[in-house]
């Protein structure tokens, strides 16, 4: 049985709405049709998103610790670069709890 959502699932947009050569953005790690159309979304996509942003980061994370172990230039998922990444999925699994 599905849960009743009874609160919008607010975007996970922290402002810093830059994107990675691959269209992914570098602070939330949606691609740009997940944020165009976030707003249309049901509860239910929105948390579908959720999950592949919590899935790419953790991909990201482990690729850039495969390379800093490899001492590779080899390039990063999602085409992303070194800048420093938030962790904003600390905060996003607290509100999932919340939600639930």
């Amino acid at each position: 049985m599905e849960q009743i959502e009874l609160f919008t699932i607010e975007s996970p947009c922290r402002g810093i709405c830059e994107n990675s050569a691959k269209g992914f953005c570098k602070g939330c790690l949606r691609s740009r049709d997940e944020r165009f159309h976030w707003f249309s979304l049901s509860n239910e996509s929105r948390h579908h998103i959720l999950d592949l942003c919590k899935q790419r980061r953790a991909r990201l994370l482990k690729a850039r610790q495969e390379r800093l172990e490899a001492d590779s230039k080899k390039a990063l998922p999602y085409g992303m670069e070194d800048e420093p990444m938030i962790d904003l999925f600390g905060l996003m699994h607290h509100l999932n709890e919340d939600s639930h």
